[in-house]
């Protein structure tokens, strides 16, 4: 029997439904670099929503949650937060509960059925999923990179997605360069253009950091049965030198092989 873990490549909404195995639902600019974010800063628990109105409604029943999250990149009225990294890691979360939805991570998260496991994927706490990862060596790994609004492909998503894979296959991979190269894409400069200041400049920045955090954010239930993320610890995680990331300190990965859609041939 083949062991060997395979990564496939999947895109968007659709590529979220397909996907299978460990699943790793990826939104750089910015749902799931504000998670890590919202915990570091205290919060207990996150609830992925869909859609504001339900945020509203879980709101109006209870007075204490507090609610993060957009709308075409946009606050969402009557939310506490933005989908802004900056702003939450200046937030002081402490013990509480955290309501989130956007347009393109969550709906991933949610979307993601039929995988075993899902986790959250951005560069801020990539080591940590890469540790996880490669312990773990599931049959079956399933990067999607959610893109825009879960419809359009983006350059930030499918570098991370790059990334991952490369560290999972014990290389080295140099944050610098991608950081370089988003930041004149269009997905990165639209955070230093002054006609749209709901992507502000410093959420570039905390999106594009590696942090030492040891923990991935899986999804699961509370005590109540609500769908949440929480963190789930890693007890070795890939050492930072400045901004390379380095491998050299996990357990071995073993084979791991990148997989290519069996009916085009190209990569999912």
């Amino acid at each position: 029997m083949n062991t060997t873990p395979e990564i496939r490549v999947l895109h968007l909404l659709d590529g979220a439904v397909r996907a299978r195995g460990v699943a790793v639902i990826i939104d750089v600019f910015r749902a799931f670099s504000l998670a890590p974010y919202a915990f570091m800063q205290g919060a207990a628990t996150l609830f992925p929503v869909g859609t504001p109105e339900e945020a509203l409604a879980m709101k109006a029943a209870d007075p204490a949650l507090l609610l993060a999250g957009e709308r075409d990149g946009r606050p969402l009225p009557g939310f506490d937060y933005s989908n802004s990294p900056a702003a939450m890691r200046r937030a002081d979360l402490a013990g509480r509960r955290l309501a989130l939805r956007t347009s393109a991570g969550i709906q991933g998260l949610l979307a993601a059925g039929q995988a075993e496991e899902v986790i959250t994927g951005s560069f801020v706490n990539a080591p940590a999923i890469i540790a996880w990862l490669r312990n773990r060596a599931p049959p079956r790994i399933s990067l999607v990179c959610m893109g825009w609004n879960g419809s359009e492909r983006t350059a930030e998503d499918e570098a991370c997605a790059e990334f991952l894979t490369a560290g999972l296959r014990g290389e080295a991979p140099d944050l610098e360069p991608i950081r370089r190269r988003l930041r004149a894409d269009p997905s990165g400069a639209k955070f230093f253009d002054p006609a749209r200041p709901w992507f502000p400049a410093e959420d570039f920045d905390a999106c594009l950091q590696l942090s030492a955090w040891p923990f991935v954010l899986r999804r699961g239930r509370d005590e109540k049965g609500r769908l949440c993320l929480a963190p789930v610890p890693v007890p070795e995680t890939a050492r930072i030198s400045g901004e390379r990331y380095s491998g050299e300190d996990l357990p071995a990965p073993g084979a791991l092989t990148g997989k290519r859609d069996e009916e085009t041939g190209k990569q999912e």
